[in-house]
């Protein structure tokens, strides 16, 4: 999990005009706030024209979407379908979290390999998940009452099987003030609740992605610039993309990111990774900055048409 989803206090970067790109955002298919239908109606209100739904191990919320009989999206907006893998890196030194976020983007929702493996990482979610639960009874800060009431408001964390989830309980429970506490204080590497993440390596997640069609996109990793080596074997493994613009990111580290993105012959990405938790839709895209030109690479590298001639 990156240092903070919002936009920083000290350098921030404010968009010179509103992005009209977002391909980093999660639905209550994982451990968003927000249905698929409702994300994408919001980001469309708020002058969105791409949005890449990428739900941690899941393509639910993208086939949802596209369903025989769906709804229409609304008009002008183009979704991307993606996805989310935490893949397991703990033999890389100095790790965030000891772990990698790789976006898949455009992935293909139909490939029944690539669905194989993310129900053996929703398998693995599930467990932890369970285990975190355990956890927290036998250190007295138990979250089983406040899980059922999520539940009650047709929240339902069975469907999330993350942190996120979790984190919110705690906050129903009067364990934490607010998610990002909780993650600071309880369940963030280190904390008291804290439960090690299983599941597939940066190679096999990478490959996969690669496999079912998509562009492997290394997510948030604000460390990037002090881990140089980490980037080179992971471009050597077939990575293709880095979010060189994400909310948290600050001026600065857009710059360097947008360094690193040339160095390494990688293709600049970016995104809300909006969940809900901290402000709606509408504040989210409008802290966070995707260049025009930036949206319409990733939309090339996916074989999609420029903005302006898909909405003719």
């Amino acid at each position: 999990m990156p240092r903070g989803r919002r936009a920083p206090e000290v350098d921030r970067l404010v968009p010179p005009v509103p992005t009209r790109a977002d391909f980093h955002a999660h639905t209550t298919r994982s451990d968003g706030l927000l249905e698929p239908a409702e994300l994408a109606a919001q980001a469309a209100a708020a002058g969105v024209r791409t949005l890449a739904i990428a739900d941690h191990d899941t393509l639910a919320g993208c086939r949802e979407l596209a369903a025989p009989g769906a709804p229409p999206l609304p008009a002008g907006l183009d979704v991307i379908p993606a996805v989310e893998v935490n893949a397991t890196a703990r033999e890389l030194p100095d790790l965030p979290e000891g772990e990698l976020h790789l976006v898949g983007l455009g992935i293909d929702p139909a490939d029944d390999a690539f669905e194989a493996l993310l129900v053996r990482q929703r398998d693995a979610r599930r467990r932890r998940f369970e285990a975190m639960i355990q956890r927290l009874r036998e250190i007295n800060l138990p979250i089983d009452e406040a899980l059922e009431t999520m539940r009650s408001l047709d929240r339902p964390p069975e469907e999330a099987f993350g942190r996120p989830t979790i984190a919110r309980a705690l906050v129903h429970a009067g364990h934490a003030r607010d998610v990002p506490e909780a993650f600071a204080r309880i369940v963030g590497r280190g904390q008291p609740g804290y439960v090690p993440r299983r599941g597939m390596g940066p190679r096999e997640a990478i490959g996969a992605i690669a496999g079912a069609g998509g562009i492997p996109v290394l997510a948030h990793f604000y460390a990037a610039p002090s881990l140089p080596a980490v980037l080179d074997e992971l471009v050597d493994l077939g990575l293709r993309g880095l979010e060189v613009h994400h909310r948290s990111f600050g001026r600065a580290l857009v710059a360097q990111m947008a360094e690193i993105a040339e160095r390494c012959r990688l293709l600049p990405s970016g995104g809300t990774d909006f969940h809900g938790d901290e402000c709606t839709y509408a504040e989210a895209i409008a802290e966070t900055w995707v260049p025009d030109e930036v949206a319409e690479g990733v939309r090339a590298a996916l074989g999609r048409p420029p903005v302006a001639e898909a909405a003719r």
